[in-house]
Formats: structure tokens, sequence, C-alpha cells
């Protein structure tokens, strides 16, 4: 296995044991795939949840560019609800996880058909 299958194994790991779902591994996979590089990055794969300017930029550059939704409150208050799931004293909120819970949230699968 390969450093990105290992990251792709934690990431399951986290959306079983922190946020109580069962993940589909081929959109995982698609999802992490789609992070790029920004995986094998401390600080890029993960989500500063308590930073404006993070939840600015999951809001800009992966729900209204990537998954194509219209800047709205509800894309606030879905991020906070993917974040509150993920549980607030959780540190590492894993960047490939909070959009893959987006994107079910939202039902964008399609995005990574």
């Amino acid at each position: 296995m390969g450093k990105r299958d290992d990251l792709i194994a934690k990431y399951a790991d986290d959306l079983k044991n922190k946020c109580g779902m069962t993940p589909d591994m081929d959109l995982l996979t698609k999802v992490t795939i789609g992070c790029g590089p920004a995986i094998y990055n401390a600080d890029a794969s993960t989500v500063a949840g308590s930073q404006p300017s993070e939840i600015e930029t999951v809001k800009t550059n992966f729900l209204m560019k990537k998954l194509g939704l219209k800047d709205s409150a509800e894309l606030d208050t879905a991020i906070k609800s993917v974040l509150e799931t993920y549980g607030q004293s959780e540190r590492n909120k894993y960047r490939a996880v909070v959009y893959y819970m987006l994107t079910k949230h939202f039902g964008k699968e399609a995005v990574y058909g």
C-alpha cells in the first residue's frame, strides 16, 4: 500500500469512529485524490475549524468552486454541522474527511462520478 492508501484508511477510520458513519470507500478515495498534494502537507491536510479564514476557504474553494453551490447561509450552516459531527475537541479534522461529509450532505457525489 502506498502513502495515499494509508491516508485513505486513516480517513475511513475517522469517519467510522469519530463521525459515526460508514464511509463509501469509492467516494472517499475520489475526494482524497481531489484534495491533491495538500493531503501530504501537515498544515494543509487539516481544517482549522476555529479560524474564520479557513471556513471561508472551505466554502469558496470547495463548496462553491468544486461542488458548484451558490453562496448562502446554508453553506455556513453545513460546514458548522460537519465540524460539530467531527467533534469540536478533535484537533485534527482532516480536509478529505470534511470534504467527504460536505459532499454527502449536499448530495453532490456525482461531481466525483
